[in-house]
């Protein structure tokens, strides 16, 4: 069921605070004007975060420990009051009111992922959890074969909150739209076992629908182990994400 509707950016009006925004049958959540300039500098010192500990470490780095990075140097600096309790307002929102009605995967911010549960898959640079999603992803490379690749694997709250951010920043503060096309945080499969393949060379290509079209997608489609989280007109209210595997347990 899909219960997203589209309209044009010029048709809706700014209004302050996290504020419901009509137009035709669809209601959307966009960030607060007054909050964004806020938001920005947040998105900047996570991609400078990132670029200090390694991409690979910031897939799976903690709240405080992010904090403690921006702390430690000073070409980022550390976050001030404004910039951390805005970061807890768009964690803790309710995500079914910006159109997501997938599960929260986190209940807090300052939830650590266990380092000793998680393997690095080295082709990729990505890691994964032990147990299942491992010896799915393996299953898959065997029956699939090395024309597929892990996309992305473990993601910890603070890189869904860099990717989210991201992706609210570039449909200019819509919130709504944002979380149609990527978890809000503390709502993200990827922060308990789900994962993303895709073709090798495709690069972008692998997080649209034409990864559907590939013959590794039809070969995973038939796989019985695993599931496409995200299939059509998914109950969750997000769009078709073929490249998106769901760990069955």
């Amino acid at each position: 069921m899909n219960r997203r509707g589209f309209v044009k950016f010029s048709a809706l009006t700014m209004c302050m605070g996290l504020c419901e925004l009509s137009a035709a049958d669809e209601k959307y959540t966009y960030l607060d004007e007054a909050d964004r300039k806020i938001f920005h500098s947040i998105y900047k010192k996570l991609g400078l975060i990132q670029k200090q500990v390694g991409y690979s470490n910031f897939s799976v780095i903690s709240f405080d420990e992010a904090l403690k990075t921006a702390k430690d140097f000073s070409h980022i600096g550390a976050f001030d009051m404004k910039e951390l309790t805005l970061m807890e307002k768009i964690f803790y929102m309710d995500a079914s009111k910006l159109g997501f009605y997938g599960d929260r995967t986190v209940q807090k911010i300052t939830s650590q992922i266990d380092k000793k549960e998680i393997v690095k898959i080295k082709s990729a640079g990505q890691y994964l959890f032990k147990g299942k999603p491992k010896e799915d992803y393996e299953r898959i490379m065997r029956d699939i074969g090395p024309t597929l690749k892990l996309t992305s694997g473990i993601r910890s709250v603070i890189k869904q909150t860099y990717l989210f951010y991201g992706k609210v920043i570039r449909l200019n503060g819509n919130l709504s739209l944002a979380s149609f096309n990527i978890a809000p945080p503390g709502y993200s499969y990827h922060t308990i076992r789900d994962f993303d393949v895709g073709r090798i060379d495709w690069g972008y290509a692998n997080f649209t629908s034409r990864f559907a079209t590939t013959k590794e997608f039809s070969k995973l489609r038939r796989l019985k182990y695993i599931s496409i989280r995200y299939g059509v007109n998914n109950d969750y209210g997000v769009r078709f994400e073929p490249w998106h595997v769901k760990v069955l347990v």
